[in-house]
């Protein structure tokens, strides 16, 4: 088997709010993967006396425990067993309520010797490719198929599509959000790799327009999951000033991809 991981924040100078990890079990059989994206938080607060990066390190920790130790739990039992966990973990001192508290995007891959699971929530992106190279990306596209005028402002979001039936969905302070990913399992033998990205490294193909996403796994594959944040970092930068591409509300993101070949 093998395992890349590259996770590179967008500012040196703060925390970076990506998670990843690959998990694998001490009987050798099986593993998963878990990729979250911290949503930055807005200059008013959060409700929250922790920071987004706490949050993710604690989701993604307990994501990492339950889905290697619990094999037999579905994913999105999963992933509402770990947001639970961490919502005790501080709901005597925070507001969860508030509809900025900690929160974020979710990949999350299982795989058995019969089976990988996935699971997807927001615009974290996970790839699988076959035995014959086909890549099929594997997304929640509720975000990118919004109106933009309902994306004008943070508060416009918070007030009518964030965690909203009708807008977009990430893992918050709420259990029952998991039953909103995206999910799906596939016979082991139709899998040879995955590929698990946050949106700051997804840019190359959803941003910069350099290659599909089978161009973008095969760059992966061929040099490996640091030379992608690479090519991402030049391409931010050249387009610097000018910021041709837009949508971009910042010049680098928090850039996070893993690759596993099973």
């Amino acid at each position: 088997m093998r395992t890349e991981l590259a996770s590179r924040p967008g500012d040196p100078a703060r925390p970076n709010e990506d998670f990843a990890s690959v998990g694998l079990p001490a009987c050798g059989q099986g593993g998963s993967l878990v990729v979250l994206d911290g949503v930055t938080p807005p200059r008013d607060g959060t409700g929250c006396r922790h920071s987004v990066h706490w949050y993710t390190a604690r989701l993604g920790g307990a994501l990492t425990e339950l889905t290697v130790s619990l094999p037999d739990v579905p994913l999105p039992e999963a992933l509402a067993r770990a947001i639970a966990r961490t919502a005790e973990a501080h709901g005597g001192t925070c507001d969860l309520s508030h509809p900025r508290t900690p929160q974020a995007t979710v990949a999350l891959a299982r795989w058995s010797q019969e089976t990988v699971e996935y699971l997807v929530l927001s615009d974290s992106v996970l790839l699988v490719e076959s035995p014959d190279g086909l890549v099929t990306p594997c997304l929640d596209d509720r975000l990118a198929r919004l109106p933009r005028a309902t994306l004008a402002t943070d508060a416009l979001v918070d007030a009518t599509v964030r965690n909203k039936e009708g807008g977009f969905f990430t893992a918050a302070a709420d259990p029952s959000v998991a039953g909103r990913a995206v999910t799906g399992a596939l016979p082991r033998g139709e899998v040879r790799a995955l590929a698990a990205l946050t949106d700051g490294a997804t840019r190359w193909t959803e941003t910069f327009r350099e290659g599909d996403w089978t161009d973008l796994f095969t760059l992966v594959r061929k040099q490996g999951v640091e030379a992608l944040v690479d090519r991402v970092r030049a391409l931010e930068t050249a387009d610097r000033d000018e910021r041709t591409y837009l949508g971009r509300n910042k010049t680098h993101d928090d850039a996070t991809a893993v690759y596993v070949e099973l």
